[in-house]
């Protein structure tokens, strides 16, 4: 059984129970599957690379809807940053998202299946089936650089102090080159 955690996270002030350990800065990313269409994608295609996995609940909601277009619109000027949006809807609707919002740059990609994302990275809320809204930094060494759960569902992760880290990991990644 996975680790609950309360007390970390609400929708519109209720608390809710996240499922999975509490990652730490430093900590090796734990690697995942997840699903783009109907084929499995593993975190591992992306070692070597900085990332940023921005989890949001459903990419239906106005405010995941916003995330994963400011993600999209700031991949340009990241250079080789990887950017991963995971959600638990299924892949057709993702496809389907990103065909309507023109989202090009960022990998958007289903938790749906097996919710090896958000249990492993400790994002999984218990009463919903949903990610909770965070965002995680992974450098090229696979380290955990940074990681924001946003308090409050509705509202918006800490966008510049999530670019702000993957360019530091990036510039990092330059200096184990």
């Amino acid at each position: 059984m996975a680790q609950e955690r309360t007390g970390v996270a609400t929708l519109k002030g209720n608390p809710l129970t996240l499922l999975g350990p509490d990652l730490k800065v430093g900590d090796s990313a734990p690697e995942f599957t997840v699903r783009k269409g109907l084929a499995d994608v593993k975190s591992s295609n992306y070692n070597g690379t900085v990332r940023i996995i921005s989890a949001v609940p459903s990419l239906d909601t106005p405010v995941c809807d916003q995330q994963t277009r400011r993600f999209n619109q700031e991949a340009a000027a990241l250079g080789n940053v990887k950017i991963l949006t995971i959600s638990m809807d299924l892949p057709f609707a993702g496809n389907r998202f990103c065909e309507a919002a023109g989202i090009d740059k960022v990998d958007v990609l289903s938790d749906y299946k097996d919710a090896d994302f958000g249990t492993k990275y400790g994002v999984l809320i218990k009463e919903h089936r949903l990610d909770m809204r965070a965002i995680f930094v992974v450098n090229a060494q696979n380290k955990i650089t940074y990681k924001e759960i946003v308090p409050e569902m509705t509202q918006h992760p800490d966008y510049d102090a999530a670019l702000a880290a993957a360019r530091a990991a990036l510039g990092g990644a330059a200096a184990h080159a």
